[in-house]
């Protein structure tokens, strides 16, 4: 499984939700290929599931992929919740 980490410039914030993605995957014992880039990048990736706030969901409606919406990217109980959602 792909998952792409975004946000708007692909470097700060969006490395910051990859090393907090990767650390909740491994908590629900969930084996994924995270990587992380800007907003325009993503939008021509086929990532099997897109991780970002609901700001830049918007700029990626119509991507092929699944989008699940994070607002804090700091909030690892968040997070877990965004991505439990999604795999059960």
């Amino acid at each position: 499984m792909k998952i792409l980490c975004v946000c708007g410039l692909g470097q700060g914030t969006s490395l910051i939700l990859r090393m907090n993605v990767d650390n909740v995957l491994r908590q629900l014992g969930i084996q994924a290929d995270v990587d992380n880039t800007d907003v325009s990048s993503a939008s021509s990736e086929r990532p099997d599931l897109i991780i970002t706030s609901n700001e830049l969901a918007e700029s990626l409606s119509g991507h092929p992929s699944k989008i699940v919406i994070v607002n804090n990217y700091f909030d690892l109980n968040e997070i877990k919740e965004a991505l439990e959602s999604h795999f059960n």
